[in-house]
């Protein structure tokens, strides 16, 4: 038998507690780096570095808005609203589906468009794009690529029950030449 230059080491031999030594060591080394996490990771430019842009304003909020809508005793209710730039000056608008909390039936929605100007000018109504005098429910309703859209519900005379709308037209608002200017697309009108 031939002995090996190099004596046997005791630690060559795998036991029981040298797995749980190895283990326990792994353990250690993920609770710490756990705790030792770097900062999150951000897509912002160090101040003073490249080309700044003017901070984004705020949509202005439906809170506190008087709403041009004869509600009685009763008060506006907004049953949805959505945010963007709808004039293209980089200040997003707010638009909102109001009606009266009626309580029962079914009560005209308006549709109505905010605005802020800078310097904390007050929130304010700038367009009624429905008015609730002509009794259409807001069924879908979305502001996308700087346009308003909504697929109204409503009646074909004066004899049709509030609870039942029994029209349906598709609209679609964009501001241009500084007004809201509606165009329903082709095939939109159905009873």
């Amino acid at each position: 038998m031939q002995q090996s230059a190099v004596p046997e080491l005791a630690h060559t031999h795998t036991r029981p507690i040298h797995w749980l030594a190895t283990a326990t060591a792994l353990a250690g080394v993920v609770a710490l780096s756990a705790l030792l996490q770097p900062g999150a990771a951000t897509a912002a430019q160090e101040p003073g570095l490249g080309p700044q842009s003017a901070p984004v304003a705020a949509a202005p909020a439906t809170d506190g808005v008087d709403f041009p809508l004869e509600c009685g005793p009763v008060e506006a209710v907004v049953e949805r609203e959505a945010t963007g730039d709808l004039d293209g000056d980089g200040r997003p608008e707010t638009v909102a589906v109001v009606h009266c909390d009626a309580g029962i039936s079914t009560p005209p929605d308006g549709i109505y468009v905010l605005t802020r100007g800078a310097d904390d000018v007050p929130t304010r109504v700038v367009a009624t794009l429905v008015d609730p005098k002509d009794r259409y429910t807001v069924k879908d309703f979305a502001v996308r690529d700087g346009a308003v859209t909504a697929t109204l519900l409503g009646y074909s005379s004066d004899d049709v029950p509030t609870c039942c709308p029994d029209t349906e037209d598709r609209a679609k608002w964009r501001w241009e030449n500084g007004a809201f200017v509606r165009s329903s697309p082709a095939g939109a009108h159905s009873v």
